[in-house]
């Protein structure tokens, strides 16, 4: 797998912006050959067949990845037992563990810390979400 750090800079600031729903990189990844990027992004934004997609199109790390940015056991299990330092670091700083933001900012990974402050709203948003399930519309 090529994980996310061997992504050209450019590729990376079109993922943050699919991250917030910037429907224009995302169409820019997917058009541009980055189709995992743009699935990632969308698993990570709460869509299971965009996750569905990452394992069944040979990217079942970056499948794994969105889980354990979820906090999902096994998920982050499987990313610690991969001992890929920036996975184990990035999901756990997702999940607001102090040691992962702090590797991610001694090795000076900006985009990625900017990355983990967005993932941190859109995980926020999913609770609330799931919190006041009374109010979706059917």
């Amino acid at each position: 797998m090529k994980s996310l750090v061997n992504y050209d800079i450019k590729i990376l600031i079109a993922l943050l912006e699919s991250l917030k729903c910037n429907k224009k990189f995302f169409k820019f990844l997917l058009e541009n050959g980055y189709p995992e990027l743009a699935a990632w992004s969308n698993a990570v934004l709460g869509d299971e067949a965009a996750l569905h997609w990452l394992f069944d199109n040979g990217y079942g790390e970056l499948g794994v990845l969105s889980n354990a940015i979820d906090g999902e056991k096994k998920a982050v299990q499987w990313v610690m037992l991969s001992q890929d330092e920036f996975m184990i670091n990035f999901s756990a700083a997702c999940r607001k563990e102090p040691d992962g933001m702090k590797w991610l900012e001694e090795k000076e990974l900006e985009i990625f810390i900017q990355m983990v402050y967005r993932i941190r709203v859109i995980l926020e948003l999913q609770i609330k979400d799931q919190l006041f399930w009374y109010r979706w519309k059917g």
